[in-house]
């Protein structure tokens, strides 16, 4: 069943009338009619409705079923180095198949890419929109959060936010590695319920930065002998705690 992100809540009832953009696809594009189903999730949980009329409004109703969710039992936040290009596009859209929680950029010492105040707002809608896209077709009950892009000093101060905190480093790559599935283990044992991942842009994360974030409780890992893209590694990290908690 096709699902749609809906933020008007039901107020009790079990009707609700659907407009915008959500409306027009499932008139429209999905050419629905009365009488098919549809997943409305609205604050979390995912509704099983009957379609009552279509047009440029849409009236739905429950069906007394829901969807059980799809979410991660542990949530899972990404902070990236700005990237160059379409690359936080790619991470939003395949992050939130994965699993994401939310992604947050940060401006990095080896940033390259600049980030334009006067089309922030534009830039985080369209980061919003593909991500709730991509919730929708892998049927999540959330829509990650996309945060506006934070300097240095605000990521570190984000840190006492979370029970544990990981920063992607190369070098310990190069270096004797503890197997990053130990080190998940740990987090899983410990029952932690919120974790920050972060990664560096292309050039990686300078090792002042590593050190900075050390001080201020992050764990260094290694993600295997193969040093990881930019929009590579935090697929990489979604995909494997996924495999450990789910």
């Amino acid at each position: 069943m096709q699902r749609y992100f809906i933020n008007e809540p039901f107020n009790g009832q079990k009707q609700i009338t659907i407009v915008g953009e959500p409306a027009h696809h499932i008139t429209k594009v999905m050419r629905m009619k009365k009488g098919d189903r549809i997943v409305v999730v609205n604050d979390g949980t995912a509704y099983v409705c009957s379609i009552l009329s279509v047009g440029q409004e849409v009236v739905a109703e429950q069906t007394g079923e829901t969807v059980p969710s799809t979410e991660m039992p542990v949530q899972v936040d990404i902070a990236c180095g700005l990237p160059k290009g379409d690359k936080l596009e790619f991470i939003a859209q395949k992050g939130t198949e994965l699993g994401m929680h939310a992604l947050i950029p940060f401006v990095a010492e080896r940033s390259i890419a600049k980030w334009d105040e006067k089309k922030s707002g534009r830039k985080i809608e369209r980061l919003s929109k593909i991500a709730q896209e991509a919730a929708e077709q892998s049927q999540r009950t959330f829509v990650p959060l996309i945060s506006p892009p934070l300097s240095f000093r605000q990521l570190l101060e984000s840190f006492s936010s979370y029970d544990a905190v990981f920063v992607a480093d190369e070098e310990e790559a190069k270096g004797k590695r503890t197997r990053f599935a130990e080190q998940l283990k740990k987090v899983y044992d410990s029952e932690s319920k919120s974790i920050l991942f972060i990664f560096g842009p292309e050039g990686g994360i300078s090792r002042k930065e590593i050190e900075a974030m050390k001080e201020h409780g992050a764990m260094p890992v290694a993600l295997g002998p193969r040093i990881l893209r930019a929009e590579t590694a935090p697929l990489y990290v979604l995909s494997a705690i996924s495999y450990e908690f789910e």
